[in-house]
């Protein structure tokens, strides 16, 4: 993976490491410059009056410019110098990932960028949403801090098994909407199984709550006065359709709560409403009053049943440090914790650091253990000394009996104590049953080999994903990944060599012959010859060419009758080309 010479990268563990591809700056065409540039000016035209953050100190402190797709080494030799980082991926990447690069500080943008048809918006992450909208306002320090924060909870939320299906249904959607090669048969069945499974998503997780969360701040937010707000989300920072539509008085503008919470979205559609801020400091303290209703802060049953739900790889912590990291099932029938059960590869681990010996080979089908106090003692068995584990029998090589407040018995023979910070974590044992009292649920036999029994009076964390992720997955670094599709490829040629040839004429001097032979070239015939005429008009402006001028501005008229549906955007480029020159700025 490209680290391009940022410390920040370099310290990406090793599980995230495999969604980095290349950016491979020489696959974005003159097109993709060209479509850049347009929402580039459009942005900052508009912007310069409604976004919080400065926009183009904002830009620039990133390592972006208005004429350019961003490159991901200035990029970083930009955000390195306020400990960020920024890294490509292919498209859509899981949301618990996507949380954990914001808890590293670094930057996830998406490689691709939107096809001429969806220049105001796109479903799909794209280099325009993630580097133009997220990164300008990354120079914000209680705005990073709170960005930061946020990925650090929502690493930790718990998903359920509804929210995959959401977040694939979504995706693949996206991706269609995206691909020119898409028919209607399939829009129209993608959006149909996206319809079903909102509608029968029942209730939400902490995943979906948090992304709503994260979805009217990050992506969507307002800052300040409640009725003359600013934009800072980066969703509004990096679409010029919702940007400007966003802040007209019959989209409703709310205080910013923790009631925002029971406002869902859709990725597909303009918002209905936005949420205000006072000021950054006060989405910390709203994300904190979510965040103590999270499993990982909560724990106990409530907390493991939802881990259960999850049906993906979970860590339960105990009250001694041990954590536990598996997929988990239901293991008892009494309302009480008293028991957790995995299923499949489970690793053992204590603060996040993979314990020696027990890792997901060891205990490939699965871990059981109890949860609870002895009876009759007077402490934690975690924190039982020398004399007190002599006292009940717990010593190596000899055999002891357990039990368990709860009714569950323990009884084979010690074959070793683990401690770490001072508490024990586990005891192993050989020829082991474990069992409730009544024998109505047995838990282990002795002909099932060594039994490790978990030490912990209560579960004071659940949480998503492994604790030590990196020895869990057990994944090799991936390098320089194809991305799966290529911006632009199937664009047509003939358009794209009209670009290259604009901007030659920009960046190497006028000249009225070759900007007359390129003119003919982009007719009405073509509805995507109107960037490129956008642009002739702009050259021809700036080097007082009065006669070409008019003419460029005489057939993006034509096309306006031709295609109504373009004219805001026809209108909206010949505005800024009459502004000032933005490349003095």
């Amino acid at each position: 993976m490209e680290t391009y010479n940022n410390i920040v990268l370099e310290r990406l563990p090793k599980h995230l490491k495999r969604y980095v591809v290349a950016q491979r700056y020489e696959r974005y065409t003159a097109l993709d410059q060209a479509l850049w540039r347009y929402v580039m000016r459009q942005n900052y035209s508009f912007l310069k009056d409604v976004a919080y953050y400065p926009y183009i100190p904002g830009l620039k402190k990133a390592g972006l410019s208005i004429a350019t797709i961003p490159n991901l080494q200035d990029m970083n030799d930009s955000l390195k110098l306020i400990g960020w980082g920024a890294v490509t991926v292919d498209g859509f990447i899981p949301p618990a990932a996507f949380m954990e690069f914001q808890a590293h500080r670094v930057l996830v943008i998406a490689a691709d960028i939107r096809q001429l048809e969806h220049i105001e918006y796109t479903p799909a992450p794209d280099i325009i949403h993630e580097s133009s909208g997220h990164a300008p306002i990354i120079g914000e320090p209680d705005y990073a801090t709170y960005l930061q924060y946020f990925g650090e909870v929502g690493t930790k939320a718990l998903s359920s098994g509804k929210d995959f299906e959401l977040y694939e249904a979504i995706r693949h959607l996206s991706i269609l909407k995206e691909h020119a090669t898409t028919t209607a048969a399939e829009l129209a069945e993608a959006e149909k199984n996206l319809q079903i499974i909102q509608d029968n998503m029942g209730e939400p997780s902490e995943m979906a709550l948090l992304s709503r969360l994260h979805w009217w701040t990050v992506e969507y937010g307002l800052i300040g006065d409640l009725h003359n707000p600013k934009i800072y989300g980066a969703g509004l920072l990096s679409s010029i359709g919702e940007s400007a539509s966003c802040m007209k008085e019959d989209v409703p503008k709310l205080a910013y709560g923790l009631n925002a919470i029971e406002y869902p979205y859709d990725i597909t559609k303009p918002q209905p409403q936005l949420f205000v801020t006072p000021d950054f400091e006060h989405l910390k303290l709203v994300l904190d009053k979510f965040a103590d209703t999270m499993a990982f802060r909560v724990g106990g049953k409530q907390s493991l049943d939802k881990a259960i739900d999850c049906k993906a790889v979970c860590t339960v912590e105990y009250s001694s440090g041990l954590q536990v990291s598996g997929v988990f099932k239901l293991a008892n029938a009494d309302k009480n914790l008293s028991y957790i059960q995995t299923q499949g590869p489970t690793a053992l681990a204590v603060a996040g650091k993979q314990l020696e010996g027990h890792g997901i080979i060891y205990h490939s089908e699965g871990f059981g253990s109890p949860v609870g106090h002895l009876r009759g003692a007077d402490r934690n068995l975690a924190d039982f000394d020398e004399a007190t584990l002599i006292q009940y029998g717990i010593v190596e090589g000899q055999q002891c009996s357990l039990n368990f407040a709860s009714g569950i018995i323990v009884s084979g023979i010690v074959q070793k104590i683990v401690r770490q910070f001072g508490k024990i974590v586990l005891i192993s044992f050989i020829g082991c049953e474990v069992y409730r009292s009544d024998r109505e649920e047995v838990y282990f036999k002795p002909e099932w080999g060594t039994y490790d029994m978990a030490v912990g009076a209560e579960i004071v964390s659940v949480f998503a994903g492994a604790a030590d992720k990196d020895a869990y997955d057990a994944l090799e670094e991936q390098l320089d990944q194809d991305l799966s599709s290529i911006p632009t490829e199937t664009e047509d040629v003939k358009l794209v060599n009209c670009h290259a040839a604009i901007r030659n004429l920009r960046d190497n001097g006028f000249d009225q012959k070759v900007w007359l032979e390129i003119f003919s070239q982009l007719g009405p015939e073509n509805a995507d010859h109107w960037l490129g005429l956008v642009e002739l008009f702009e050259i021809a402006r700036a080097n007082d060419g009065a006669e070409l001028t008019t003419k460029a501005e005489q057939r993006l008229l034509e096309f306006i009758i031709l295609y109504p549906n373009l004219k805001k955007l026809i209108d909206d480029g010949l505005r800024v080309a009459k502004e000032e020159d933005l490349n003095n700025h």
